[in-house]
């Protein structure tokens, strides 16, 4: 994706578009020759939305790359993820509207459980309640490390914020979370020789953690991830030349959309108070970015029906967005997230694009198998879904005489 290109070729027009990313919406099938969740899901309206637009399954990172929910979701934004490369820290600081300074280290934690040996038996600390994390944190603020000025704040349920000041060092230092059970949580490793500082302050932060969780249960231990400083990119509108507004509950996803400029609106965690959200503010901007997270967080739990429930009770939400006349529906997930395997993979994510100029193909539902025969191809890169979208919504000039 070059920006330049784009920013060339977009003008402006009185057309609105909706952009809504089921979050971990590919699944796999969990028995042979079964369905996936999506495929098991009763999805009436999306099949409607999928008949009458363009299908495909697009791949966040390239074939075969499992990506996180940041790189993922600047892809389908239009960001190459490759080359727009910042770490969860920054993403969760900015979704709590903390006011990360150039210079800041900030890194995403999870309060997480480990045995007497010192190894992980739940990442999640069983999601602790927001409640709990804000006790937690207070604990944690007693930690002091000469040199540095340390913030530690709640996001939601087990996750929380960690930023480091003063330090004068890089940002790239490896995570911590072991990304499964049964193992101890890894060394913060420098990544490069000018991050030994910021390795040696995460590990006594850690350090010093275990001290003041050892008696609290179920989080007693801390695991770091996602070290980074603030980027300079260029803005979502100023690339694509929309008044783009993001309705997310999450702070991870209103994180990334504060970084790339869209304007973050208050929510509840729900879909249906998203869509609420959607419609009162439906004159004020011509671009809306819809998150909807449950999906996501029932793969990763491995609830494939509770996955199929959550695809099920969106659907039941599309009249209403259809009701506002949109030029263009877009829905996608930002990656594939299989109860069966209880986290991200690799698969290829389906996509529907609905417009009234679309060239339509010959899928007749929303589903994996569907979307694989659509005419948006069997693996087209996400970076590509913002043009397409763009065109579709009469957004983007003609190339060249």
């Amino acid at each position: 994706m070059d920006h330049s290109f784009i920013k060339h070729l977009a003008k402006p027009a009185d057309t609105k578009i909706v952009l809504m990313i089921i979050d971990g919406l590919g699944g796999v099938e969990r028995k042979k020759n079964g369905p996936t969740e999506l495929e098991a899901a009763r999805t009436p309206n999306l099949d409607t939305l999928a008949a009458e637009g363009i299908c495909g399954l697009h791949t966040p990172a390239g074939p075969g790359i499992t990506p996180g929910s940041g790189p993922a979701h600047l892809a389908v934004f239009g960001y190459d993820p490759v080359q727009h490369q910042v770490g969860r820290g920054v993403l969760s600081g900015l979704g709590i509207d903390f006011d990360i300074q150039p210079g800041d280290i900030a890194c995403r934690g999870n309060f997480c459980t480990v045995d007497e040996q010192g190894r992980v038996t739940d990442r999640r600390a069983g999601r602790i309640p927001t409640e709990m994390n804000e006790e937690l944190c207070e604990l944690l603020r007693t930690i002091e490390i000469p040199g540095t000025e340390l913030f530690v704040k709640t996001v939601k349920q087990y996750r929380f914020l960690l930023v480091i000041r003063g330090l004068e060092s890089s940002h790239k230092v490896a995570d911590t979370d072991p990304q499964e059970v049964g193992k101890k949580p890894l060394e913060p490793e420098p990544l490069c020789a000018e991050a030994e500082k910021t390795a040696n302050t995460a590990s006594e932060f850690i350090l010093k953690a275990s001290d003041v969780l050892a008696d609290s249960s179920p989080a007693n231990m801390v695991l770091l991830r996602g070290f980074s400083s603030l980027p300079d990119w260029d803005s979502f509108t100023d690339v694509f030349g929309v008044k783009a507004a993001a309705i997310a509950g999450y702070p991870m996803y209103r994180g990334v959309s504060k970084l790339i400029g869209m304007e973050v609106l208050e929510t509840g965690d729900k879909p249906e108070e998203e869509i609420g959200v959607l419609e009162s503010n439906w004159n004020d901007f011509d671009f809306f970015y819809v998150h909807i997270k449950l999906t996501d967080s029932a793969g990763e739990d491995g609830d494939f029906d509770r996955k199929v429930s959550v695809i099920e009770e969106v659907d039941t939400l599309i009249p209403r967005i259809t009701a506002l006349n949109p030029d263009v529906i877009a829905v996608t997930g930002d990656h594939s997230t299989p109860a069966v395997l209880k986290y991200h993979s690799w698969h290829p994510v389906p996509v529907i694009i609905h417009s009234d100029h679309c060239r339509r193909d010959n899928a007749k539902e929303f589903s994996e198998r569907a979307c694989m025969a659509g005419g948006l191809g069997p693996r087209f890169p996400a970076v590509d879904i913002m043009p397409i979208i763009l065109a579709n919504a009469m957004r983007l000039n003609k190339f060249g005489a």
